[in-house]
């Protein structure tokens, strides 16, 4: 169990990993590298130094990775920039998707209305569950 979420032992590290939510698989391979653990052992093998190893780069990633690499640069409020995972990802995505709801911007709108947000086109496609077609009239 690494950052309240259960990893699965049976599969290799770099992919167990990618459990935690934002954590991907390019992230957990440099989380590897950097923590000096090999790529093709077993979650299930790893031993209590190992998993402090990887809690370490996850905690503190900007000494390890570049800045671009991880998932909030320049946050709204603080200006920091910071690798958001676990539960601090869930609540730093509400926060701002709130603010952006009540600032009535655009993206903000169309996230809470729960329609399509990057500019795709929505006539036919993402109509989630909605009956589709003509109906007909009884006795055809």
């Amino acid at each position: 169990r690494v950052l309240n979420t259960n990893i699965e032992g049976r599969h290799k590290v770099p992919f167990a990993i990618t459990a935690i939510r934002g954590i991907g698989r390019r992230f957990a391979n440099i989380i590897c590298k950097k923590a000096e653990i090999d790529p093709n052992k077993r979650a299930g093998e790893l031993g209590p130094d190992e998993i402090e190893k990887i809690v370490t780069v996850i905690s503190r990633p900007l000494q390890f990775i570049p800045p671009w690499m991880v998932n909030r640069t320049k946050d709204i409020k603080d200006g920091k920039t910071t690798h958001v995972v676990a539960n601090g990802l869930d609540s730093k995505l509400r926060d701002s998707l709130e603010r952006l709801w009540k600032i009535k911007a655009h993206r903000g709108l169309r996230h809470g209305w729960g329609l399509r947000v990057r500019g795709q086109k929505t006539c036919t496609t993402g109509r989630k569950g909605r009956t589709v077609g003509v109906a007909r009239k009884k006795g055809q």
